[in-house]
């Protein structure tokens, strides 16, 4: 079962312009801020921005949907025909995968 996108992150080359301008879009300082990642939660979704981003390969923003099982949300993705990009890894203290 999916929860929907509840997180979106934004590869960021210029950190702290990006971080300035989602605090003001946003209306608040950011929960987690670290040189490798800085993060908002708003209306129950994560909003992110990733330094590295770019240096992985995004070119833009990337959402993520939260489902309860990974592994079976791929294999049922793949069986209809997506191909996996990425395997899912752990990216979070809460256990959660993304991928």
């Amino acid at each position: 079962m999916t929860e929907g996108v509840k997180t979106v992150i934004f590869p960021s080359r210029i950190l702290d312009g990006a971080k300035a301008l989602f605090t003001a879009l946003l209306g608040a300082a950011p929960e987690s801020d670290t040189p490798y990642y800085v993060g908002w939660k708003v209306a129950g979704q994560d909003v992110g921005l990733d330094p590295n981003g770019h240096a992985q390969g995004l070119t833009g923003p990337v959402a993520y949907f939260h489902v309860d099982d990974i592994a079976g949300s791929v294999q049922a993705l793949a069986a209809a025909g997506g191909e996996v990009q990425q395997e899912p890894n752990d990216v979070g203290a809460a256990g959660r995968s993304h991928g």
